[in-house]
């Protein structure tokens, strides 16, 4: 974590909860010490689950084919963090709580890099 403030709580819907939920229940990694996202490469070792899965690992091997198999194009993480704040703008979401959301340290870089004005 970059901040202090990246270490906040995240809420997450019920939808989201039941989706975790349910990956929790099929993986092998389910001590305490796990990762949630547990990296499952045999290079690991004995570490297995008790690594995080690499961001851009799962970005290249999961997401940006079925991006592409959708007509998406390309598409990063920040691609995930602009649609969020969007979306958050869209539903009238106070923009102090976007900045919030997004662990964002001013206002001014919620507001100008982020969210696309309409």
């Amino acid at each position: 974590m970059k901040t202090e403030a990246s270490q906040k709580t995240v809420p997450l819907d019920d939808f989201m909860i039941e989706e975790l939920l349910a990956g929790y229940g099929i993986t092998p990694y389910q001590k305490p010490e796990d990762w949630v996202f547990a990296s499952d490469s045999h290079r690991a070792g004995a570490k297995r689950g008790k690594q995080p899965c690499w961001p851009m690992t799962s970005m290249r091997m999961f997401i940006k084919p079925v991006a592409k198999r959708l007509g998406m194009g390309n598409i990063s993480w920040h691609t995930f963090r602009h649609t969020y704040s969007n979306l958050l703008q869209a539903n009238g979401e106070d923009p102090k709580v976007v900045q919030e959301l997004l662990r964002h340290s001013s206002i001014k870089i919620t507001m100008g890099t982020f969210t696309r004005r309409q």
